[in-house]
Parts: C-alpha cells; structure tokens; sequence
C-alpha cells in the first residue's frame, strides 16, 4: 500500500475547529500550509515532521482585526512607562531620568504607554526636561491619541518658543495661562513634534515588525491586521511602510499573516480610470485584495475622532467629568463623507475609527452615501471601535452590512476610565457585543495593542466577563458567551477583511493556523478564562512559537 507523505502531521490534540461538520478533531495532517486530512482521514500517511500535542486542547489561531503590530514592535525596543512599569507619575519621572542617564547628552528619550486616568496626571515638558537633563522626551499616550513633549523636544520640532506653537484642526495644544504649551499635545496635534522623528528608517521600521511579529506569535495570533500605514502626519510611519513589512517577510521574521490598512492621507487621485472618472487610490490601482495569505492590503483608514479616555472623541453630549466638551472631529463631517465615498467609487473596503456617538452618525451617513451612489455588493465597510453606539446606530449599522470592531481588553484595563468619562447612565452603551450579535452582524476580535496588552485570552476574558481593573460591571447585559467570543477571534475577524474563506476554521482547505492552550477554552469557568496561556502557535503548519507544549520527531 502506498503512504501518502505530507509535510506535517499533529496528532494526539484536543481540537475545537469551530466547523459545525467535525466540530472536534484528534489530529490534523498539512499539506503546502493547508490542512488536507484530519483523524480517520490521515489513515495511510505520515508527515515529513510528527507533532504530538500531548493532549493539549487547541483551537483555531487567533486573528486580532486591529492591532498595531509595527507600535507593538516600538513599544518593546522603547521606554514602557505604562502602569505596571510606572505606576505613579513619579515613577514614570524615574523612569525617563533613569533612561536619559543611559543615553548620548542629544539622544531622545522615547517611551509610551502613560494614562492619566491611572497616574493621576500627564507629565509636563518642565518636569520632563529636569529628569532627563535637557534631553528631547517624547512620551505617548497609552490611546495613541495624545502625547507630551519637553522642551528641547519643541524645540527640535521648530518651535523653541513654547508659545509660538499654533492651533491646528481637529487637535489641541495645552497651554498654561500665558499661552506656553504645558507639554501634552492631543490628536492632530501631535504631528507637530511627530514630524520631527518620522518617518524612521526602514531598518528601525523593519526591527519593529520583527519584534511585534514575534510578541504576536507568543500570544497566539496567527493573523492580524494592521490599521493604519503609510503617512508620516499621524498613523504610519511613512510612505514606504509596505516596504518594510515585505523585508520582514522576506527575511523571515514576520511569522504572522498581516493585512495592512494603508491610512486615507496615503491614497491620492491617481489620474484618469476612463473617460470621465479618475482613479483614487494608490498607483497601479492597488487597493483593497492585493496581495496574498501572508501579507495584503485591507480596508483604507480614516479617523474620525479621537478617544474616549483622552476625552477626545467627539460626544452627542458632554463627558460626564468635563462639562463643556463633548470631544471633536479629526476631519469636518464633509470631507471624511468625500474621503469616504471618493474610496468606495474606487473599490476599496473603508474602516473608519469611530468612538464618539456623534462622530458615528457621521459616519454612517457618510457609507450610506456612498452605497447610494455607488451601490456594491458585499462591500464590508468598518466602523473601528464604535464605542458609544445607541441602539438606533446598532440597528443601522447591522442595515447597512457594516462590520463593528469593537475591543474586549479596553472594558478591563482602561475600563475605570471609560466610566469616569461617560458616567453610569452611558456607560452601559460602551463597547456593546451582545447587541450586535443579536442584530445579526458579525462581530471580529481585537484589542488595538499597544492601547492594551495584545494577548487575545486576556480579550475573551473580558467580552466575556466585563469588568474594570476595579471590579465595577462595565455594560454586563452586552457580555457574550466563550464560544461567541472565540467565534470572534477566528471566523469574525476573518470575515472582517473578507478572508472567512481559507481562515478561522480548522477544516480540509483551510489555512494551517492554530493554537496550543494549557486547557480547554469551551471548558474553563468564564473567570478562569484570563489564567490560560499559550502552549504552542501554529502558522501554516509551521511551528512559530513552542513554550513547552509540543513533541516534534
């Protein structure tokens, strides 16, 4: 008799696959990175490599649709002055004195991850330039939606006098009462000093997406995508941030399947498509599909606003802590309904972030009009985070076929804060997942890493539970069950960027992708869920992370 030889065969494991026609599975033979047999089927063949999983239970690999891998990546190579690494603002002040005493008297301090909801207040620039003796600090915000600068560092973006700083659209400049800025420059404003550090080379880029790639892998991601590359002012690095992820790639250190959203400043008219109409997009005509299972291009994105705990996002009404703002815009309602509707003319998937209830009206007029002038089939716009939604916006949004992207990690880690600005009353509109699920749309997974730790488990936790890092309940009548928040993390996010065809499932055609756990996932109690840990990750039939968990021969 003939034996079928394929090049890995995993056998002795606990498989959920999530397909309704073998929802379980003992072993799973892989053939050029797809799966092409499981348990009686692999009768007759051997693997030129054997895993035995030990009885280990594992699912589908995780699929993280918004996550910033390339910031993940920066993050580890840079200063973490987040809560755990500083949890006072004193301590974060350490921590830059002791990093500037490591570096050359010009070199820039860079660090992220802060929050002022925690610490109690954000860093200022004459603080800042006393402990790192004059050295230029730039410190971002745990939101990535504001950040301080010192003086010296004001002063390498151009502006040496702290009150010559302008105003600019759709940010703000804190300033004290003689007009100097304190330091903390919010959303747009930040491009202020930003252009003063980007883009960074493309071998610093490319370490970047090396380092996230490899944090991904050990957290159990298998696929993730990218919201934001290819601009200088704002998300991105700069206009050769594909490039970089392609060097990762060809050398081998990206591991993870990435989809990556270039930012709308990036796309441009790229002249005549055909008589009358011109192209918007990038050149070649590139958009939204191009590329292949391990690096593409997805949805272009569009912020709308800012956030919520930086008190940015633009509100229907006051926060509850800050009488007199209800947040703002990044762009006015007319040019993001032409950014909008210029993108989806021209074909591509749209994700547009979207917090603020106000801010989401505008948006989803904006793809309503584009629908109604250029009417596509199976289009799959975004709505990035859409974290203050009434029921009114969930039943237009589950209307118009939109994916919600919704981030289960923010409910816990910066979910105290979420409360203190938006109150009792609506705060139980934050963050919805049952309602949407209930509407009929499908929800994805994410956490918007590095906002939050990018560990998907520690993300089921809390869709699952919602509670604050306090214990309080955040929206617990919006808690979905294991499977459904499982459900999101393979087949939601693959279905957000139109990939639900070879990933999410574990069944014969479908991707190689999964991951070991240390117990049963639709087994643990709902509290235990933030206790499991990664075993072992699996990405087309290749082992990219092993903590211990697999027995290769």
């Amino acid at each position: 008799m003939t034996t079928l030889r394929l090049d890995a065969v995993f056998h002795n494991g606990r498989f959920s696959t999530l397909d309704p026609a073998r929802p379980a599975a003992r072993a799973v033979g892989v053939l050029g990175g797809r799966i092409v047999a499981l348990d009686e089927e692999l009768d007759g063949c051997t693997g030129d490599v054997v895993v035995d999983l030990d009885g280990a239970h594992a699912v589908p690999g995780f699929n993280d649709a918004h996550h910033h891998l390339s910031l993940v990546g920066k993050g580890l190579r840079e200063l973490d002055v987040s809560y755990t690494a500083a949890p006072s603002l004193d301590a974060l002040y350490q921590a830059v004195a002791e990093r500037a005493a490591t570096l050359p008297a010009d070199a820039w301090v860079l660090g992220a991850g802060y929050d002022q909801n925690k610490i109690g207040a954000h860093p200022t620039a004459a603080e800042l330039d006393r402990v790192a003796q004059g050295r230029p600090v730039w410190l971002m915000h745990t939101s990535h939606h504001m950040a301080v600068a010192s003086t010296e560092a004001f002063a390498r973006a151009g502006f040496a006098d702290l009150a010559a700083l302008p105003d600019v659209p759709g940010g703000h400049v804190v300033r004290d009462a003689d007009g100097r800025a304190e330091g903390l420059l919010q959303e747009t404003a930040m491009q202020l000093v930003e252009r003063a550090l980007r883009p960074e080379p493309t071998e610093e880029w490319t370490a970047n997406i090396a380092a996230g790639a490899q944090a991904a892998l050990a957290v159990g991601l298998t696929s993730a995508t990218e919201p934001g590359i290819g601009v200088v002012d704002g998300i991105g690095n700069g206009p050769a941030d594909l490039d970089a992820y392609l060097r990762a790639r060809e050398r081998g250190l990206l591991g993870v399947r990435m989809t990556v959203m270039p930012y709308i400043t990036a796309l441009h008219d790229c002249g005549a498509l055909e008589p009358g109409t011109t192209w918007y997009g990038l050149d070649l005509g590139m958009r939204t599909g191009f590329g292949d299972e391990w690096l593409r291009i997805g949805p272009t994105k569009i912020l709308s606003d800012g956030s919520l705990i930086g008190r940015s996002a633009a509100m229907c009404c006051d926060y509850h802590d800050s009488p007199g703002n209800s947040g703002l815009l990044q762009y006015e309602a007319e040019q993001i309904r032409r950014y909008v509707v210029e993108a989806h003319r021209c074909g591509w998937q749209v994700a547009t972030h979207a917090i603020g209830d106000a801010a989401l009206d505008v948006v989803l007029d904006s793809y309503a009009e584009a629908q109604r002038l250029h009417p596509r089939a199976d289009v799959r716009h975004r709505i990035e985070h859409a974290a203050v939604t009434s029921d009114a916006q969930v039943a237009r949004i589950a209307e118009l076929g939109l994916i919600p992207v919704p981030q289960g990690r923010f409910l816990s880690e910066i979910g105290d804060g979420l409360l203190s600005a938006l109150g009792p009353v609506r705060g139980q509109l934050a963050y919805r997942m049952r309602s949407f699920l209930d509407a009929g749309v499908e929800l994805p997974g994410s956490t918007d890493a590095p906002v939050v730790a990018g560990d998907p488990l520690l993300s089921i936790h809390d869709m699952v539970n919602r509670r604050t890092a306090s214990g309080a309940p955040i929206g617990p009548h919006e808690a979905v069950t294991v499977r459904e928040a499982l459900r999101a993390y393979t087949i939601g996010s693959a279905y957000a960027v139109h990939e639900e065809r070879i990933k999410g499932t574990l069944a014969r055609g479908m991707l190689a992708d999964f991951v070991v756990l240390s117990d049963d996932l639709l087994g643990v109690a709902p509290e235990r869920i933030g206790e499991l840990t990664v075993g072992a990750t699996v990405v087309g039939g290749r082992i990219g992370h092993d903590a211990g968990a697999l027995k290769v021969s």
